[in-house]
């Protein structure tokens, strides 16, 4: 060291923890000092360290990375160079990176709440949401000073949910009012899947600290994984006003954007993430679906080629261009993904996406048995990660048979909201549903919205919590409920559902298939409401079903016998529905909608009480967004290539012919043992 340097700090030591000090307040003179510390003593490992931490609360990430990062390597144990080196990545767009530094940092000093953040905010741009949550969850602990928080905050970082659960319940009764410990609950209720509990927690977080940022966030994207996305929206820019390039952040805005129907915002915000944070390809996938949706069918495969670009073994992006339909993969296209498929350290996730898209690409070459090779492969794979029991649909169906009779409804004359604004189209996915929301929507006096999750959020709502062991209650809960109850419940839908609504046209399309479980709670509450049974042949049905990835939900496809036996379940349920009130529910046979086009709408405008409108003929001209997997396909004029396509794959769908015997012989109508 230079005389003049050790006269004004007396040692090393001395020099570095001054230029530590000056870090908070003057990163400049903080740079200054370890450059003269590095002059006189170079390669000083703490010199260096702050000197990196300088540059980089100066603005200079690049900077701060050139020296951190060999620092780094030499020094794998110094957490504080691991975290600055970490916040430098991130700031370059370096996402892996930053996410390996991050982690490293965390493992050395799990205590810093504000490492785990940082890392929670990298894997959340990389699309790694269980990573995020548990880095999530591990910032809660490293804040957690009081013992039993920081023993149920392990927990929940271990997803001991039962035991995160007991300790926080336990400390709330002794203390109320502790907002960490009411948020950590929310947290167990959101990784449980009881959104609406982990909502009102969230709620009550605020209630008590207006201020609390982190529970703001929680509670926006509780809300936004209900659906209430117009809700969680005003959460995100309140907290964007703080923060307002937080690409989190904007991320989820726009992802709320779209989910309300916005997809011209939606696209432009993306775009906006995009101009900055150009090299994270889940964004990129983001983008494409949201192109998709607005009809950009071109643009959203550059947004996914794009995608690709960035990350090779990225098989969501791949499963996305197969999932346009429309679109066929080059031989580059099919070589690349053969070479993802053999590596050993492909992810499960991308390996099933992978499965499916080579599924496509083998049936657009005629390779039949091989395309069901690989969607046997990817759905088997998908099975694993999911629960589902037939046993329980089978069950519900017989519940709802039982309770909905004739005398029910008769009972009930009069219950329920008169407005006739809504039309259900109910089914199984892949059934046609989108070809009619399509032809409908068409029309003057019909708008389209979407898949909308307002019934299934009300029975949620109905079934409330039930201890293991309980049986439901619902759909009987419906039995008990008065007059008002009910009609609330039907104005509650219409409220809720107005959001998706962006014109004045007089009725409005809801096309959540599964909503056909709840028809006897729809009659009930919106009796004036319009039902269409959107069918296809049983095998024709199942095997589209099978051979589709959803993006969410239908976890019955994953198997042939059960994606059987819940189309067996289907049939028999809505011949219930005609038996006991007979007319209420039009049925659509999609076979019969591709070769008589013309009557079949016709009827079914009919059946809405509206006069024909040639439009609805030239659906394919209608530019509307699209949500679902056959947005390409709506786009063009009637064609009938895909209504025999299952008889192809006969022998691999002998197990579904064992279960669905009655159903194929008796279709387009139920079979006796359904009535």
């Amino acid at each position: 060291m230079t005389g003049s340097l050790a006269e004004q700090t007396g040692d090393v030591a001395t020099a570095v923890a001054h230029a530590a000090r000056l870090m908070r307040s003057r990163p400049d003179l903080a740079g200054e000092q370890a450059r003269e510390i590095l002059a006189s003593i170079p390669g000083h490992p703490q010199a260096l360290h702050l000197l990196g931490a300088a540059a980089r609360a100066r603005g200079d990430a690049a900077g701060a990375r050139d020296i951190l990062a060999p620092l780094a390597a030499t020094q794998p144990n110094a957490a504080d160079t691991h975290y600055e080196l970490g916040l430098a990545l991130a700031t370059l767009q370096e996402h892996e990176g930053a996410a390996r530094a991050l982690r490293r940092a965390g493992e050395l000093k799990p205590r810093r709440a504000a490492t785990w953040l940082a890392l929670a905010d990298q894997l959340t741009i990389l699309g790694d949401g269980d990573g995020a949550d548990g880095a999530y969850a591990q910032s809660i602990r490293a804040g957690a000073n009081d013992p039993e928080l920081l023993q149920a905050a392990s927990a929940l970082c271990d997803n001991r949910l039962a035991v995160a659960e007991r300790l926080l319940r336990d400390r709330l009764k002794a203390s109320p009012t502790d907002v960490a410990a009411i948020r950590m609950l929310a947290e167990v209720g959101a990784r449980l899947g009881r959104y609406e509990d982990a909502e009102h927690l969230l709620e009550r977080c605020l209630e008590l600290a207006p201020s609390f940022s982190g529970a703001r966030h929680n509670l926006a994207i509780v809300l936004h994984r209900q659906g209430k996305s117009e809700a969680a929206l005003a959460h995100v820019d309140a907290l964007l006003a703080c923060d307002r390039d937080n690409p989190g952040l904007r991320t989820l805005k726009a992802a709320a954007l779209a989910r309300i129907g916005d997809y011209g915002a939606a696209i432009s915000l993306y775009e906006d993430i995009l101009a900055t944070h150009d090299r994270n390809p889940k964004a990129w996938l983001s983008y494409g679906h949201a192109l998709k949706t607005a009809g950009r069918f071109d643009d959203s495969v550059a947004s996914y080629r794009k995608a690709i670009s960035l990350n090779a073994t990225f098989g969501e992006a791949y499963w996305s261009l197969a999932n346009l339909k429309t679109f066929q993969f080059t031989a580059a296209d099919k070589a690349a993904m053969s070479a993802a498929l053999s590596r050993d350290d492909l992810a499960d996730t991308d390996r099933l996406h992978f499965e499916f898209a080579m599924g496509k690409a083998a049936e657009d070459d005629a390779q039949h048995e091989a395309a069901f090779a690989h969607y046997a492969r990817a759905n088997a794979l998908r099975r694993t990660q999911i629960a589902y029991d037939a046993e329980e649909t089978s069950a519900h169906v017989e519940r709802a048979k039982a309770l909905f009779t004739e005398s029910f409804f008769r009972e009930r004359a009069g219950f329920g909201v008169p407005e006739a604004d809504p039309i259900f189209i109910v089914g199984l996915p892949r059934a046609g549903s989108t070809l009619l929301e399509q032809i409908l929507s068409s029309h003057s006096a019909i708008e389209g919205t979407m898949e909308l999750p307002d019934i299934s959020a009300i029975v949620k709502t109905l079934a409330g919590q039930r201890r293991k062991g309980e049986p439901p209650r619902y759909p009987d809960v419906l039995r008990e409920l008065s007059v008002d109850e009910v009609r609330d419940l039907g104005a509650r839908y219409l409220a809720t559902t107005r959001v998706q609504r962006r014109t004045n046209r007089p009725y409005f399309i809801d096309k959540m298939p599964n909503n056909f479980l709840h028809t006897g709670l729809i009659r009930l509450i919106l009796p004036n409401a319009k039902i269409i049974d959107a069918r296809r042949h049983p095998l024709g049905n199942c095997y589209a079903a099978f051979k589709q990835h959803f993006a969410r939900g239908q976890n019955f496809t994953y198997s042939l016998d059960d994606v059987g036996r819940y189309y067996r379940d289907y049939v028999g349920l809505m011949a219930h529905f005609d038996a006991v009130i007979p007319g209420r529910i039009h049925r659509v046979i999609y076979e019969e909608m591709i070769a008589n086009t013309e009557a079949e709408v016709r009827r079914l405008l009919s059946f809405c009480g509206l006069p024909f409108e040639p439009a609805c003929l030239a659906f394919h001209q209608n530019d509307r967004a699209v949500r679902t997997a056959s947005s390409e396909q709506v786009r063009r004029p009637i064609y009938g290539e895909a209504v025999d396509h299952w008889r192809n794959y006969e022998t691999e769908l002998a197990p579904l012919t064992d279960i669905l015997g009655a159903e194929i012989q008796a279709h387009p109508h139920p079979p006796r043992r359904g009535v």
